[in-house]
Formats: structure tokens, C-alpha cells, sequence
């Protein structure tokens, strides 16, 4: 069993930057992927980030690509979010998860641990 715990959420203006953290706790998080998914109101969670358990390997999605950069620090079993250039259409509760081994990378269904999320809110 692993405990995710995010932080670093808030309120920010368009263009400003914020930066998410994921504590695990439980278990040592070095030898999964790890995701980033948000959700909004009214709207189903969708996928953000993935990074492999080596680290070498990242995929974002295609409406954060080059503003977003996920990372992951195995001694601190946390994994990061860094989100520049904030627009309000990335506002939403986001949540980092545990990739069940062997899974794809994109799907909800893909991740097996949860953390309770955190607000981020852009404000035009």
C-alpha cells in the first residue's frame, strides 16, 4: 500500500507558475511510474504527466507540453510538478498516482494509488 500526499497548490494569475509535490509514504515509490492526472468541474480526470521509475522516460499531454515539467526525487520518494505559464483552463484539482507495473500511462484505470489532491485555480 502506498499514501500520496500532494501540496503546493493555490491561486495564481495567468501566466505565473506554481509547483506541485507528491510525498508517498509506505512504500518506496523508486521502482514505479508515477502520473499526474487533473480534473475539473463538471469534467471526467484527465491524464497530465507520466514519469518512468528510472526516470528517463516522460510523456505529457499535448495541452501542457513545454509549459509542464514532472519530476521525481527517489531519495525524498516525492515526485514533482513544475507548471509555467499558467492558464485558467488548467484550473482543476490535481492528483499524482501509482502506476500499476505493467499498465499503460495514460488511463485512470492505469493507476492503482491515489493521493486526495490538491486546488490549483488560474484566474484570468
Amino acid at each position: 500500500q502506498v499514501q500520496l500526499v500532494e501540496s503546493g497548490g493555490g491561486s495564481v494569475q495567468a501566466g505565473g507558475s506554481l509547483r506541485l509535490s507528491c510525498v508517498a509514504s509506505g512504500r518506496t515509490i523508486s521502482d514505479y511510474g508515477m502520473g499526474w492526472f487533473r480534473q475539473a468541474p463538471g469534467k471526467e480526470r484527465e491524464f497530465v504527466a507520466y514519469i518512468s521509475d528510472s526516470g528517463d522516460t516522460r510523456i505529457y499531454a499535448d495541452s501542457v507540453k513545454g509549459r509542464f515539467t514532472v519530476d521525481r526525487d527517489d531519495a525524498k520518494n516525492t515526485i514533482y510538478l513544475q507548471m509555467n505559464s499558467l492558464k485558467p483552463d488548467d484550473t482543476a484539482v490535481y492528483y499524482c498516482a501509482n502506476r500499476r507495473p505493467g499498465s499503460g500511462q495514460h488511463r485512470a484505470g492505469d493507476y492503482r494509488y491515489w493521493g486526495q489532491g490538491t486546488q490549483v485555480t488560474v484566474s484570468s
